[in-house]
């Protein structure tokens, strides 16, 4: 079975990616693990043209990167998107692909669609100590995967993280966390 694990944030080096590499260890024991960060590909935000929504398919000339893209989720069995807040939401970069994602999006025919039977987790951090922002960005991601039929089979949520090393003393909770994936 094969896990891909999405550093949803634009940081390369940061908290989110400590947390998505921990994932990545965590999960390759059981495994094939493939690790993604949204900011290594360059897309432009969706236009709201439509077109996909007769043809399933976008129009616009760097589709081939978003295609790419859904085509580590059809190869997954497990997904999990890490994410910081931004805002109180998901970071920019994810959701202009999110927004990218709309020929897949079943609530519309025709639509794309990726192999069925994937379960999805999320993990939301923040820097502040209130839990109501990482369980925007939780719903943010469940109510995207809920879209593209990944079965959301559970979330974590982590505050008061803001740099890497406040990973640390977080660590067993995220490995316990794994162990459910």
């Amino acid at each position: 079975m094969k896990a891909l694990i999405i550093n949803c944030s634009p940081v390369r080096t940061g908290a989110t990616a400590e947390i998505a590499k921990l994932v990545s260890e965590q999960l390759s024991a059981k495994y094939s693990v493939k690790s993604i960060c949204i900011d290594d590909y360059s897309f432009s935000f969706c236009k709201g043209c439509r077109s996909c929504h007769n043809t399933a398919k976008c129009v616009m000339s760097d589709a081939i990167v978003i295609e790419n893209i859904m085509n580590e989720y059809d190869e997954a069995d497990i997904i999990v998107s890490v994410s910081p807040s931004y805002w109180a939401d998901i970071p920019g970069q994810f959701k202009a692909f999110i927004d990218r994602c709309t020929p897949w999006c079943n609530t519309h025919e025709p639509h794309a669609s990726i192999k069925p039977g994937k379960n999805g987790y999320a993990i939301a951090l923040r820097t502040g100590p209130n839990m109501p922002e990482c369980e925007k960005i939780i719903g943010s991601i469940e109510h995207f995967y809920g879209h593209l039929e990944i079965e959301c089979k559970g979330h974590l949520g982590l505050t008061s993280i803001e740099y890497k090393t406040d990973v640390e003393p977080r660590k067993q909770e995220i490995i316990d966390f794994c162990k459910n994936i």
